[in-house]
């Protein structure tokens, strides 16, 4: 092993392999304290060439790859396992602005980039790159890209799949994938980099992108709405399409026991509270004041509980606040058990609705969080509460999780819509997913990686897949 850290160190230089318990700590359980593991080092390379050649050599030595970027990953994708035999690859270090052409409207960066400096480079060129998580000071560009990350504007500009034009990729033998590309169209084969794009660092390791850009938005108008039911609240998504087409860039809904959740947390800072509330933004080129006053008239027309719109921008930030908050809230009441799921927005009201029932039914009296980006579809459905005292929330997890998925598969939904797979869902993933889908991703897991140490211990090194 000492032969080992030795050939690591020489690769990266000595400073950027960790061994010592203390230094490695950060790197080995995930972000929710859930998942813990150890491992042989882990290493920060600085360079594509250095990931490289560190895959070879761990190659050689059957040493296993846990790709890291910012490590907030809620489903243990980027935690080695306990056996202490992979290697944490730590992409921070690869920071590296390569390109933005402000005319194709396009930026190459490097996987350890963070998301909210790619923002910030964006803005600086009067562009938006509009990916946008409550994580983006510290997740990375590489892991938004491994988990397919969604966020606040998916409504608008889709997830990162639609967000990517180009990779490059280290397999999981050294080779390079050299795909980077400013194209919008590129009809010469598969579009390959797609495999790598939600495959959470199981088929290689992504060491750069190129990505799309936008016109930077100087209108923008935002309000926070209090309707009385869930299918009122996707009667006004179907409204706002239709009155502002792709100006209406993100539609957020929280239910009533979130909000007082908030309100129990940071008192004096929610407008009202009502059964459902919605977080509305509209932005398009122009003046904010005349986006608002449209926003303004077409609620005025409208039947809802109470309302605010934001007459600043300290006004608007204090409202996105709130949802930005609502996570971190929710950790302070303890434990619950999360589910990211999808389905399509026609049916939100309808899961809700049959899923609480379900969950009533076998939960007596249980707590249940719901919000999200009801504009795509993608909610964040929590379970905070199954019995007295509440001291064997998890004793429970699988019983709610099958209730759960059996609903969003009764709506044709998904049980991953923005979070990813990671350790926490494999075993549901191959129970829900398409028996088809699932061999085909086995498939390219055995041609891409033979050997299995690309991010071995996720959902796709699982014997029933």
């Amino acid at each position: 092993m000492n032969d080992l850290i030795s050939s690591l160190a020489r690769i990266v230089g000595p400073a950027h392999v960790l061994t010592q318990d203390s230094d490695t700590a950060p790197y080995l359980t995930d972000w929710r304290g859930r998942y813990h593991g150890r491992c042989v080092a882990v290493v920060a390379p600085a360079s594509t060439a250095e990931v490289a050649a560190l895959v070879r050599l761990c190659a050689a030595h059957a040493i296993a790859i846990v790709p890291q970027g910012g490590n907030t990953s809620t489903c243990g994708a980027a935690t080695p396992d306990a056996s202490g035999r992979q290697l944490v690859l730590s992409l921070a270090r690869m920071h590296g602005i390569r390109d933005i052409d402000s005319a194709n409207n396009s930026i190459t960066v490097e996987a350890g980039v963070t998301l909210a400096e790619v923002q910030a480079v964006a803005r600086e060129a009067g562009r938006l790159f509009p990916l946008s998580l409550a994580s983006e000071g510290s997740c990375q560009i590489g892991g938004n890209l491994s988990t397919n990350a969604g966020g606040l504007a998916v409504l608008r500009y889709g997830t990162m799949r639609e967000l990517c034009l180009g990779l490059e990729v280290v397999l999981a033998d050294g080779q390079i994938l050299h795909a980077l590309s400013g194209l919008r169209k590129d009809s010469s084969g598969l579009d390959v980099k797609q495999l790598f794009i939600g495959a959470e660092g199981q088929l290689g390791i992504i060491t750069a992108a190129t990505l799309k850009l936008f016109p930077l938005p100087d209108a923008c108008a935002t309000a926070w709405i209090g309707v009385d039911s869930a299918d009122t609240a996707i009667r006004w998504l179907g409204a706002l399409r239709q009155a502002f087409g792709d100006r209406l860039t993100s539609f957020e809904l929280l239910s009533e026991p979130c909000q007082r959740l908030l309100d129990k947390h940071h008192a004096g800072r929610l407008p009202f509270i009502a059964p459902w509330a919605l977080l509305i933004e509209l932005s398009d080129a122009g003046d904010s004041a005349e986006l608002g006053e449209r926003l303004t008239a077409w609620l005025s027309t409208q039947e809802m509980v109470d309302g605010v719109i934001a007459q600043s921008e300290a006004e608007r930030l204090k409202l996105w606040q709130l949802r930005e908050d609502m996570s971190e809230t929710q950790k302070k009441e303890g434990a619950s058990i999360k589910h990211d799921i999808g389905v399509p927005s026609s049916a939100i009201a309808a899961f809700i609705a049959s899923c609480g029932d379900a969950l009533q039914a076998a939960f007596p009296g249980c707590r249940i969080m719901v919000f999200g980006h009801a504009g795509d579809g993608n909610l964040h459905y929590n379970v905070s509460y199954t019995r007295t005292d509440n001291a064997a929330l998890f004793d429970d997890e699988a019983a709610v999780n099958a209730i759960v998925y059996d609903q969003v598969a009764r709506y044709g939904g998904t049980l991953a819509a923005e979070h990813g797979v990671g350790q926490l869902k494999g075993q549901w993933l191959a129970r829900y997913k398409d028996p088809v889908a699932l061999l085909i991703m086995q498939n390219m897991k055995q041609a891409l990686d033979p050997q299995g140490l690309m991010n071995p211990g996720k959902w796709l090194s699982l014997p029933s897949m």
